[in-house]
């Protein structure tokens, strides 16, 4: 009975090391150094092996064999650099890096900050990146949490960001609004176009008109959701960009607003993410669309998914993204579609294991165009956050050509580090093949 026992345990021991996920560790926060938090990742377009990571505030790595070995480079703007990092990829293999802009140097602490994004650009597959090129400068408002997209083709640009009269401003008279611009090539860009109807405050909580996301369709139609007071809201373009909707679209009520309470976090968004379909599929065009909030209850975070066919004019149901039944929390999601098969991927932090705050990564992913989702763990071990420590707004995750990239922040004992890991969507077919196996 020994013999066959060890062999049971030795079969379900390589099933587990088969399909745990390589985490990689791109950075941590030193000893009173500023936090490691914020990621984002993007995958060229023209070679997949070629990922490219930037964390808060000024840092990227950078891998061209797959991740098996990372590069480190820091980028430096006459503007200043804080945060809010943002990757893309064109289709041509050129990429995009945008920040916010500190001029002072001295961040929160000087009145001169946060005065405009700042654009780079890098030819060289992230070694080496340009000065960078300012949008949207105003030398008496603040700029905050920009995003951008890509034409699929085209490779024309869009950013969208939150305009603050003043930032954390408590009074009444104060606004934060939705602006946008674009660019032909990343080196210009156009004058801010306001695209809300509705000012939101400047307290930068749920009444806040924030979290504004940009997607491209192949067709130049141009889509952004944002979140204010409770609400979902879309806007769009039908000409790239030059003209956009007089009344903005209500999707979808956001239950406890974007600023959401997590126990462990001193905050925490459920800001939505978009995505357009561009793939040779028969969901090309559909419009995706991932948020979180707690319609559930206070102690029930949940990821929720809808989509669009008709370019955002009416939306599916909610479909709750990950399949576990607890009352526990799913929180700072993100989004990307490998727009060379259409399979949608969802990075999320999870607590659906423990009674506690530790905290899993997860990886929830479709391949019928959001219908259903599975569900694989990606990181290796928990961790336990600190509420009085930041732990940053967001997580992300890239995807091409079968190559998914999500990257994340993780805390220990207080101090902030930056994970990511690389897997093949193989590998993901392998995992979910074996965690039904062990049941």
């Amino acid at each position: 009975m020994i013999r066959p026992l060890i062999l049971i345990l030795f079969v379900l021991i390589q099933w587990e090391a088969i399909a745990q996920f390589r985490n990689i560790k791109l950075a941590e926060q030193q000893q009173g150094g500023k936090p490691m938090v914020e990621p984002s990742i993007t995958i060229n377009l023209k070679d997949s092996k070629n990922i490219v990571a930037a964390y808060s505030l000024d840092q990227i790595k950078y891998t061209k064999d797959g991740g098996e070995t990372w590069s480190e480079t820091t980028v430096t703007s006459p503007f200043g650099v804080y945060g809010d990092v943002v990757l893309e990829s064109n289709s041509k293999g050129g990429l995009y890096f945008f920040h916010l802009s500190d001029p002072s140097g001295e961040g929160r602490s000087n009145e001169a900050w946060l005065d405009r994004i700042v654009a780079h650009q890098s030819d060289d597959g992230g070694k080496t990146w340009d000065e960078g090129v300012s949008i949207g400068y105003h030398a008496s408002k603040d700029q905050d949490k920009p995003w951008a997209a890509v034409h699929p083709k085209k490779g024309n640009l869009i950013v969208t960001w939150t305009q603050f009269d003043k930032y954390a401003s408590k009074d009444p008279q104060c606004q934060s609004n939705i602006l946008m611009s674009s660019s032909s090539n990343g080196k210009k860009w156009s004058e801010p176009v306001q695209l809300n109807q509705v000012a939101g405050d400047c307290i930068d909580s749920d009444n806040t008109a924030e979290g504004a996301v940009p997607a491209i369709g192949l067709d130049g139609k141009v889509f952004v959701t944002w979140s204010h007071a409770g609400i979902i809201y879309l806007d769009r373009s039908f000409d790239e960009g030059n003209t956009w909707l007089r009344n903005d679209i209500p999707i979808e009520k956001q239950v406890g607003g974007w600023d959401l309470k997590i126990p462990g976090l001193s905050r925490c968004n459920g800001m939505p993410v978009l995505k357009v379909d561009n793939s040779p599929t028969r969901s090309k065009g559909v419009l995706y669309m991932l948020w979180s909030d707690q319609r559930n209850g206070e102690n029930d975070t949940d990821v929720w998914f809808v989509r669009s066919v008709n370019h955002g004019d009416n939306w599916s149901i909610p479909v709750k993204v990950s399949k576990e039944n607890s009352e526990k929390h799913q929180f700072l999601p993100w989004m990307t579609v490998d727009q060379t098969t259409g399979y949608i991927y969802v990075v999320y932090y999870d607590r659906r294991n423990y009674d506690d705050n530790r905290t899993d990564v997860y990886l929830s992913y479709s391949e019928d165009a959001g219908y259903t989702f599975k569900d694989v763990k990606i990181s290796e071990t928990p961790f336990v956050p600190s509420e009085d420590k930041f732990f940053g707004d967001y997580t992300n995750i890239a995807a091409h050509d079968g190559v998914i990239a999500a990257v994340w922040t993780r805390m220990d004992e207080g101090k902030t580090s930056i994970w990511t890991t690389i897997i093949h969507q193989d590998q993901l077919i392998e995992k979910i093949s074996t965690q039904k196996k062990k049941k």
